[in-house]
Formats: structure tokens, C-alpha cells, sequence
């Protein structure tokens, strides 16, 4: 019997060939011919015996990066809205089933991450709504199994698949304080007051946050879709709003045609999406509704644009963000391979924004960073073959004149060679006395931003709050945490200023000593960690004056969220210490490398010069070695120029990709929105599958 998991092949139809999935295909070979490019650089570096510790593990975070890169999608509604049936009709429907469950009352009550990891087998993970009584972050509850209740999912029988899936929308009954110790009643929901007045208890979710590992080929891809619960359920995990959905690369709201913008909607808009997504499209949902069969399509088009219309002058967007569609009317026509129903659902214009929108921010992102460093390590390491060819050369040069002299006249050229050792030891020392001095500021600039002085104050800050958890206080405290990082930030770029001007000054030695190329020192940039630190600010700030958080029952909610924020403030401080500790390897990382070339040069050069002035079969011998030396040196040169040609391709054609999708979004009249950047967290990796950042350092 043929599994209904397996893929159908509706390519005739058009059906399977989507938009989103062609360019989610077409990015991660991208990824993977940039991987082609990093090895072929490490191989390069290995054959020049020109790889060092720290550029060896540069390269391998990068690869480490780009395999494990995600494009992460959120999905935000209040219930009913069709969130998860749009799920399904985006990314599952060539399984001639609904993989999550969205039938009429089966509503997902959890958090829930759908990905690939090939490390572990397909199976969904749930947490227990009782962990919410720890003070553990869900970043942290990631990395320990053992409190995650986990099923191995059948993907070769879609009965069992469908019925393990159920989970996600199981409820459970507790009564009246249980619910405000898990922080799941609001006094101002009617249906938790109805419930709670006919059978004493209210009603929750069972599981606190659910991981799918399913290995689908978008998820394989490197797409990440996390299904978020109502805004209720939503509300009660801070973790979502500080750091899960302000970096996602594509936020999906969701309205329906049946019920307009309620006022539960504009919360869920308002608080979580409008000015926390960075990149958003909002999709009016049920549009089939329409389609009694009385009006004509003309009309049904005309009502739907008025509705988008309405949509947007509610939601203050530009209403060609707004995508009208039936996500199960789009399911259906997947499974069914009616083109005709599919073309009339909608889904299409809203997979080709995705795909363009979602797509071409990462290029951006990733590409940015990658190639960046990247071209940076190469361009040092193409400095550096310069420079052999240029000794080599001179060795050439030398041994061609001694040959052209006689034994009197060649002392001269081994007395030049002798001044040369002399003058670059006498550098050395210096260097030395400046290097070790760079090394106890660079020290003491690492201990600003060590986890012991973080703790101190966030535990600080913690005893302030007492036992109040007011918005407040919350408010408060955060502006002072926030205040010392700025400080915390200038001390340190005031620090780096002495690091960088004793760098400058070594640079400044070697070149006009010994004629190295003219370098200074980067600048080490704070920015990104002043930013970060100003965004959780105003993120709290908004928290601490919504009305709706200022009531008693919201205590429970308040220490959560200062956890959340405890959690993002480490990572920042963690970020600024890598890229700190970066900057302080670069400062003078250059003039070490090339000092090191430059020493190697002076011993050989020495040799040979002896060994030649002493005979003659000796000189020619070296004379013979030297030219093959400076033809291979060119040869390996040259391999490096190709290898960075590619990169700079790489590098082209993301940048071409997103002028070129760019230029058929304005063809389509379509605009992206973006969001108000000064209210989001930029750090390089979300910590999604696992809970842990990647390992690139970018």
C-alpha cells in the first residue's frame, strides 16, 4: 500500500511548483556553493602552509553557519483566523492531508516550531504548561531532553501522523489560582468567566511549547514555520514577543473574511506585530465565503478589494501588504490538482511575496556578513602571497646581481642583508612591548563584559523589584540596566581608542622601517550592542505603559517577561564579547602574519645569499630553485584571485537577486513594509532548533 506521506508530482498542473519553493531551493544551493568556496580557500591555505588557529576556526563557524542557516516564518491570529490551515496549504499540502490539525475546534493551544534536524529522528517534542512555574527560559529548557515529552512520529502512516499531531491542541482544566500561578486568567476574557462560573475551573493549554522535527524538503531547506496560540495563550509567553517573532525574517498576520478586524485582532497587531516584525504581510483570510454563487466574479472581486481596503486603512498598511485568500480552499486544490481552484484561492501572490520577501532578506543578512569576513580573510591572504612573491623576487634580483660580480664587490650585498636582520630585530622588540601591552588592555576590556558583572547587576536589579513586579518598577529598573550598558559601552570604546592607537603606532613601525604596506588598525564598533540594549528598552517600555498589563493578575507575567528579558540582555553581552574578542585578535592580527612572512624571508634570504657567495654550482642551484619558487608563488596567487572571483560572484549575485526581485516587486505593485527597526534585537543567529546561537561569530 502507497503511504499518502509521500510527495505527489503535480508539476503538470503547476501545482507543486511554487514560487516559494523554487527560490527556498534555489537559496540554499546558494549556501551550499558558498561551503564549495570556503573549502576550496581552507584547501588553498593548507597547500601555502598559511592557515592559523584563528582563521581555521573563523572558517569552520562560518561553514558551520551557513549549514545550519534557517529562514524562519511566524504565523500570529487570534483562533479561528485559519493560521494553521494556511500552514498547511503553504508548505504541506503534497501529502494529501492537513499535517497539523486546524478541522472546526481543534485550535493549536501551543507554540509550536516545525523544522528539520538530521541529527535526531522525526518526532514532536512537548513541554509541560507546568514548567511555566520555573524561573527557566524556553532558550534553556531547549538544551535539557529530559523535561520534554517526546514522540516518535510514523512518517510512513498518515493515521498515526494526524492522531500524534492531536497533542498540539489538547486542553486540560485547573482551577481558579492554578491558572494565575501558569498566567492564563484575564478577568476581562467572558469565556474564562463563563467557563470558570459553570464548572469552577478554567480551561489551558496542556503543553507549553512544541518542537516538530519533520523532515519535508522546504523544512530540509532550512525553513523554520513556528505556529504561534491566540493571544491569550500568546501573552503568556514574553519569550515569543522579546525574541522568537522580532526575528523571524517573514511575519504573517492573519485576519478572516468572516469576522473583520476584531478587537482582539488590533491587540495581537498592535503589540506583537506592527512595531516588532521587522518584515510583515498580512493575509485576509476565507475570502470563499464570498462565493455563494449570487453575485457575479466581478462583484466578489469588487467586495473582496473593499475589504483589503478596510483591512488596511484598520491596520494603517499599505493595502498591497494585504494578500485576500482561502487557505482551505488552496489545500483543497493542492490535493485535489485543481489548477482552476487554486489560481481563484489566492495562495499564489501571497508564496511569491514570501519567497521574495523572506528570500532576499537573508541574502541581505547572510550574504552581507559571509561575504564580508569572508573577502576579508582572503584579501589579507592575498596580501600575503604578495608579499612572498615580492621577497622571492627580491631573493631573484640578489642572487642574479651576486652572480653578475665579483667576490669583492658581493660582501656589499650580504652586508645589506646583515643591516636588514639587525633592523627588523630591533623592531621585534618593540613590537613585542607593544603586542604584550595590547594584550593586558585587551584583557581588562573582555573583563567590562564578563557574565560575572552582568549577573551582579541583573541580580541587583532583581532584588529591587522585591516582591512588587509592578510595570513600574519593571520600567525603572530596565532604564537603569540600560543606562549603565551605554556607559558600560563608551568605557570601552574609550578603551579601545589607547588599543587601537598602540596598533597604529606598531603598523606605523614596520612600514616605514621595513616597507610594509601603510595599515591602521578598525575601529572597534559598539553600535550594535548600544542598539540592542536601547531596543529591549523601548520593547519594555511599550509592555510597562499597555493598559492591559498594569493590572494585579499580571504579576505572574511581569517576572516573566524580566526573565525573558535577563535572557536576551546575556546574549547580548555574550555577542558584544565575541565581537570584542575578534576585534582584539584583527587589531594587530595582519602585522603578526605578515612579520612572521617577513622573518621567514629574511632567514632564507640570508642562507641562500651564504651558500651562493661561497660557490658557485651553489649559486646557481639556488638561482634555479628561486625561479621555480616565484612561478609556483605566482601559480598559487593566481588560484587565490579565482577563488575570491567566486566569492565576489556569490557576493553579485545576491545583490543582483534582490535588485532583480526587488524590480519585479514594483512590476507587480507590490511593497514590503518594514517595521521600526529602533524596537528590534539584531543579533546573528535566533536561538530556534536547540536554543543555542549558531556558532558563527559574523
Amino acid at each position: 500500500m502507497t503511504s499518502n506521506l509521500t510527495p505527489n508530482n503535480t508539476d503538470d498542473l503547476g501545482l507543486n511548483s511554487s514560487s516559494l519553493s523554487t527560490i527556498i531551493g534555489e537559496y540554499s544551493q546558494w549556501r551550499a556553493d558558498l561551503i564549495v568556496t570556503l573549502d576550496e580557500y581552507a584547501v588553498w591555505l593548507e597547500e601555502t602552509e598559511s592557515l592559523d588557529a584563528i582563521q581555521e576556526l573563523r572558517l569552520y563557524d562560518i561553514k558551520e553557519m551557513l549549514k545550519k542557516d534557517q529562514l524562519v516564518m511566524a504565523f500570529l491570529a487570534e483562533f479561528s483566523r485559519g493560521k494553521t490551515e494556511t500552514i498547511n496549504a503553504l508548505f504541506f499540502s503534497d501529502f494529501n492531508q492537513r499535517l497539523l490539525p486546524s478541522e472546526p475546534g481543534r485550535t493549536t493551544m501551543c507554540p509550536t516550531e516545525i523544522f528539520w534536524d538530521d541529527r535526531e529522528e522525526p518526532c514532536i517534542k512537548l513541554l509541560p504548561i507546568e514548567t511555566r512555574k520555573s524561573d527557566d527560559s524556553l532558550t534553556y529548557l531547549k538544551t535539557a531532553p529530559g523535561i520534554w515529552h517526546k514522540i516518535r512520529l510514523d512518517i510512513s502512516s498518515p493515521t498515526a501522523m494526524k492522531e500524534t499531531l492531536r497533542q498540539l491542541v489538547q486542553k486540560r482544566l485547573v482551577d481558579l489560582e492554578t491558572a494565575k500561578q501558569l498566567g492564563f486568567w484575564n478577568e476581562e476574557d467572558p469565556s474564562m468567566r463563563r467557563l470558570l462560573a459553570e464548572k469552577g475551573s478554567v480551561e489551558i493549554p496542556l503543553w507549553r511549547h512544541a518542537l516538530i522535527n519533520y523532515p519535508h524538503p522546504l523544512l530540509k531547506n532550512g525553513l523554520v514555520v513556528i505556529d504561534t496560540p491566540g493571544l491569550n495563550t500568546m501573552g503568556a509567553e514574553p519569550e515569543l514577543t522579546l525574541s522568537i517573532i522580532p526575528n523571524a525574517h517573514a511575519v504573517l498576520f492573519l485576519t478572516a473574511t468572516d469576522t473583520g478586524i476584531t478587537k482582539s485582532d488590533m491587540q495581537i497587531w498592535a503589540e506583537y506585530v506592527q512595531k516588532r516584525a521587522a518584515h510583515k504581510l498580512v493575509v485576509l483570510n476565507k475570502i470563499d465565503i464570498l462565493w455563494d454563487g449570487l453575485e457575479s466574479d466581478a462583484e466578489v472581486e469588487a467586495l473582496i478589494q473593499k475589504q483589503i481596503q478596510n483591512t488596511a486603512r484598520e491596520l494603517g498598511l499599505d493595502a498591497r501588504n494585504i494578500f485576500a485568500m482561502s487557505a482551505q480552499k488552496a489545500l483543497v486544490a493542492k490535493i485535489r490538482k485543481d489548477a482552476v481552484l487554486l489560481k481563484r484561492s489566492g495562495i499564489a501572490k501571497l508564496e511569491n511575496a514570501l519567497a521574495t520577501q523572506m528570500v532576499d532578506t537573508k541574502h541581505e543578512i547572510v550574504g552581507r556578513a559571509v561575504i564580508t569576513e569572508c573577502s576579508n580573510l582572503m584579501r589579507s591572504s592575498r596580501k600575503l602571497a604578495q608579499m612572498r612573491c615580492n621577497n622571492i623576487k627580491n631573493q631573484l634580483l640578489e642572487l642574479r646581481e651576486l652572480q653578475n660580480r665579483n667576490r669583492d664587490s658581493s660582501k656589499d650585498i650580504l652586508a645589506k642583508v646583515v643591516a636588514d636582520r639587525k633592523r627588523y630585530e630591533a623592531s621585534m622588540l618593540t613590537f613585542n612591548q607593544g603586542s604584550e601591552k595590547i594584550k593586558r588592555l585587551g584583557d581588562k576590556l573582555l573583563r567590562h563584559l564578563s557574565i560575572g558583572y552582568l549577573d551582579t547587576n541583573l541580580e541587583q536589579t532583581k532584588r529591587d523589584m522585591g516582591d512588587s513586579w509592578t510595570t513600574v518598577g519593571l520600567n525603572r529598573n530596565i532604564r537603569e540596566v540600560t543606562r549603565l550598558a551605554t556607559i558600560l559601552a563608551e568605557d570601552i570604546k574609550i578603551e579601545s581608542y589607547t588599543i587601537k592607537k598602540h596598533a597604529d603606532d606598531l603598523y606605523h613601525l614596520f612600514w616605514s622601517k621595513h616597507g610594509f604596506d601603510r595599515t591602521e588598525a578598525h575601529e572597534l564598533n559598539m553600535d550594535n550592542f548600544i542598539h540592542n540594549m536601547l531596543a529591549l528598552e523601548q520593547i519594555t517600555n511599550d509592555f510597562c505603559t499597555d493598559p492591559t498589563n498594569i493590572m494585579i493578575e499580571k504579576r505572574f507575567l511581569i517576572r516573566k517577561f524580566f526573565l525573558g528579558l535577563g535572557a536576551q540582555i546575556q546574549m547580548i553581552f555574550e555577542q558584544a564579547h565575541t565581537d570584542c574578542n575578534k576585534w582584539l585578535n584583527d587589531v594587530i592580527g595582519e602585522l603578526k602574519a605578515q612579520i612572521n612572512l617577513h622573518k621567514k624571508a629574511l632567514d632564507k634570504r640570508a642562507e641562500s645569499l651564504m651558500e651562493s657567495h661561497s660557490s658557485a654550482d651553489k649559486l646557481i642551484m639556488n638561482l634555479e630553485l628561486s625561479e621555480k619558487e616565484y612561478t609556483k608563488m605566482q601559480h598559487q596567487s593566481n588560484q587565490l584571485d579565482a577563488i575570491l572571483l567566486k566569492l565576489m560572484r556569490s557576493a553579485k549575485f545576491s545583490a543582483e537577486k534582490t535588485k532583480d526581485d526587488a524590480t519585479n516587486i514594483q512590476a507587480n505593485s507590490f511593497k514590503v513594509e518594514t517595521s521600526n527597526f529602533s524596537k528590534t534585537v539584531i543579533l546573528p543567529n535566533a536561538p530556534f532548533i536547540g536554543g543555542n546561537p549558531l556558532a558563527a561569530n559574523l
